[in-house]
């Protein structure tokens, strides 16, 4: 993952993120804060040469450490050859390995966890700024989308998982506060809010004592101006299924849920501690579609995980076939240290083999895919407009979360005055597996 990296320049901070969604706010906080110090702020631009680099890790899994330790490793030689100045790194990588990265790659200027980037600024001699420059974050998203974290950590005790050891219990924000940003976003020009957080079904049990996604909904949603809710991740273990409701009588809750199901195998999912069987997954995705017409489901699934047999991923092919998600997204497991896998279990299946499982998932879903994208061809879909390229305006359907899904692209030299970040209805001319082709209605 190299990065052209030019002289140094004096006053500029580069800042790299790495990994998901979560990380991206953590790092649109701190460029905030920069900003209102003075600085002039990049964010993962195709050449860095920053006064300070200050590198957002991810933990998550084996390779997503490789990436964040090799960019660490390439800013430090950038440092070396004076190109860049100080480097420092922050986020989940530090936050669960902070001892062996001081020790292994001692050159970094600073290390910082999760949580504690703040001390960043007081290093620096700069003062926090509460509420600078009118809010607490600058967007690196196009203007019109942004995402919103409604919680940290995870109470969830899966057996794979990294993400309790590096952020801790769960933590819901307040209600008030995320209306309140909400509001403030909307007012910036957002149209479009990502609800994120690890585990957003379990919102406001440890705050108010109870389950309060649908509230937090309904309230989000009466945001004047705020056209589109998006809800990223869930968890199949008791779902609030009042939320249903919400997102049935609301018509700015998009018609998406992004709900993590990992395996369906009864047998695996106890290995992985998920806390449902395969029975009450199947009912619980029936009730989804039953209550949310039109709902288009996105998951994430684990090939490899230990004591996963062949009859065990038949079962997970088939599952795939049956439900036939709208979305898909699949990895292999990783063997990651402190987690109850790691404690209990011997990482005794072959990297080929989970590997290979892994590409006949995904050769599976292509089908699939294809299938219900063609299925669209000869309707007329409301698009929001992401951005320009130079053959097509490039856009997405409320089916559509940025970055992980498809997207509408529509013929520049057909409609060359479209506006980036409006709304158009768009007829869906043909499809591929992934994309949508249309022209506006």
């Amino acid at each position: 993952c190299g990065l052209p990296i030019r002289r140094m320049r004096k006053n500029q901070v580069d800042v790299i993120t790495l990994g998901c969604s979560k990380n991206l706010v953590d790092s649109e906080q701190l460029i905030r804060q920069f900003l209102a110090n003075g600085y002039k702020v990049n964010h993962n631009s195709p050449a860095v040469n920053g006064e300070i680099v200050v590198l957002n890790t991810c933990g998550f899994i084996g390779d997503a450490q490789e990436e964040s330790i090799n960019m660490i490793l390439q800013m430090v030689e950038a440092k070396k050859s004076g190109r860049i100045g100080q480097v420092y790194v922050m986020g989940c990588l530090t936050e669960r390995f902070m001892d062996e990265l001081k020790k292994e790659i001692p050159e970094v200027d600073g290390y910082y966890g999760k949580f504690n980037w703040k001390n960043l600024l007081t290093d620096l001699g700069k003062a926090y700024h509460h509420d600078p420059l009118g809010g607490n974050r600058s967007i690196t998203t196009p203007a019109h989308y942004a995402y919103m974290k409604i919680s940290e950590g995870c109470n969830r005790s899966c057996s794979y998982c990294a993400i309790p050891i590096i952020t801790g219990k769960h933590k819901s924000r307040p209600m008030g506060e995320l209306v309140a940003e909400a509001e403030a976003l909307v007012a910036s020009g957002v149209k479009e809010i990502q609800l994120i957080a690890q585990d957003l079904t379990f919102y406001g049990l440890d705050i108010y004592r109870r389950n309060s996604l649908a509230e937090l909904l309904e309230r989000l949603s009466d945001v004047q101006g705020l056209e589109w809710l998006r809800l990223h991740y869930a968890y199949p273990a008791d779902f609030p299924r009042e939320i249903l409701r919400v997102m049935r009588e609301r018509d700015n809750i998009c018609n998406y849920l992004d709900i993590a199901l990992q395996h369906i195998s009864d047998r695996m999912l106890r290995a992985m501690r998920r806390r449902v069987t395969k029975a009450e997954t199947y009912e619980l995705l029936h009730d989804i579609r039953q209550s949310v017409p039109g709902i288009h489901l996105r998951t994430t699934l684990m090939t490899g995980h230990p004591q996963e047999a062949e009859e065990d991923f038949d079962e997970l092919i088939q599952f795939v076939q049956d439900i036939r998600f709208e979305r898909m997204g699949a990895f292999v497991y990783s063997h990651e240290s402190g987690t109850y896998a790691y404690e209990q279990y011997e990482d005794h299946i072959p990297l080929a083999v989970k590997q290979d499982r892994m590409d006949r998932l995904m050769q599976t879903q292509e089908q699939i895919a294809g299938e219900l994208n063609t299925a669209k061809v000869g309707k007329t879909l409301r698009t929001l407009i992401d951005r320009a390229e130079e053959e097509y305006f490039v856009g997405r359907t409320e089916y559509d979360s940025p970055e992980v899904d498809g997207e509408v692209l529509i013929a520049r030299n057909e409609h060359p005055d479209l506006v980036v970040g409006n709304f158009y209805p768009v007829e869906i001319l043909s499809a591929d597996t992934f994309d949508l082709y249309g022209r506006v209605h």
